[in-house]
């Protein structure tokens, strides 16, 4: 291990189960480093593994998200094999993300770019800083940010998502929103308190019904509106079976509020 030695990530859990898994090169403004990966993987692969995780919320350490790959790291030995190996590792841990069966939120502040602007836009939820900045900056140095224009071109829409790949420019947090980035802005001093908003609302549902809701949500996305529907009925079908799901609509019908096993 590098930087001083210190974790790439540092992890932490509250009492609800929400995990915090906070990326900590604050030096290199967060850059995902070979080492910052593995940990991040790690830390994904256990989360996935844990029935009693409600949420989860991928935060930066110090004045930035994350700065994208680190280009000092991938220059040192360039090759063809290397290169190759890098991006598909990078893009298995970010589609981890979405097969994560709970919830994960981006907290955002500082800058997102490039491979960092992607984990903000595989995450499922995103809250940001009114100063923070997003860019797919790639093609500055000459790189196209191919691996981010997939996640990016699924949050936003086509000729806006082109437009931040072919020019490199920062858009700003109330861009982003509007784009489609980032659900929620707020002031840097009440960041946390927006991010706790959203985590209460999500907590304080099945967490049967979320990780159902959200499989089907991007199966359905990558499929033809007839085979999305028919796979949204099954899911509904098997849904409505749960216990959680029989207990609310039972709540709903007594106008009580619902008893659901956490």
């Amino acid at each position: 291990m590098s930087d001083t030695e210190s974790p790439f990530v540092l992890q932490s859990r509250d009492a609800r189960g929400v995990v915090t898994l906070t990326l900590n090169r604050p030096a290199a403004f967060n850059a995902l480093s070979e080492g910052m990966l593995g940990a991040l993987e790690q830390a994904l692969d256990e989360i996935a593994a844990d029935g009693s995780v409600r949420a989860v919320v991928i935060a930066g350490a110090g004045k930035a998200f994350c700065a994208g790959h680190d280009l000092k790291e991938m220059r040192a030995a360039p090759s063809l094999d290397y290169y190759e190996q890098l991006f598909e590792r990078c893009g298995a841990m970010m589609l981890s993300i979405q097969k994560l069966p709970v919830p994960v939120i981006a907290r955002v502040h500082g800058i997102a770019t490039a491979a960092g602007c992607q984990l903000v836009a595989v995450c499922d939820l995103a809250v940001a800083s009114s100063d923070a900045r997003f860019a797919v900056s790639g093609v500055n140095v000459g790189l196209f940010c191919a691996t981010p224009s997939v996640t990016l071109s699924r949050n936003l829409g086509r000729k806006e998502a082109f437009e931040m790949l072919v020019t490199g420019e920062f858009i700003s947090a109330q861009e982003a929103r509007e784009k489609g980035l980032v659900n929620r802005v707020a002031p840097p001093g009440e960041l946390d308190s927006a991010l706790e908003s959203l985590v209460v609302s999500i907590v304080a549902k099945p967490r049967t019904a979320l990780a159902l809701g959200k499989a089907l949500f991007y199966r359905q996305l990558e499929t033809g509106i007839e085979a999305a529907l028919a796979d949204a009925s099954q899911t509904m079908a098997c849904n409505m079976m749960d216990e959680s799901a029989l207990e609310g609509v039972q709540a709903f019908i007594e106008k009580r509020p619902p008893a659901w096993k956490r």
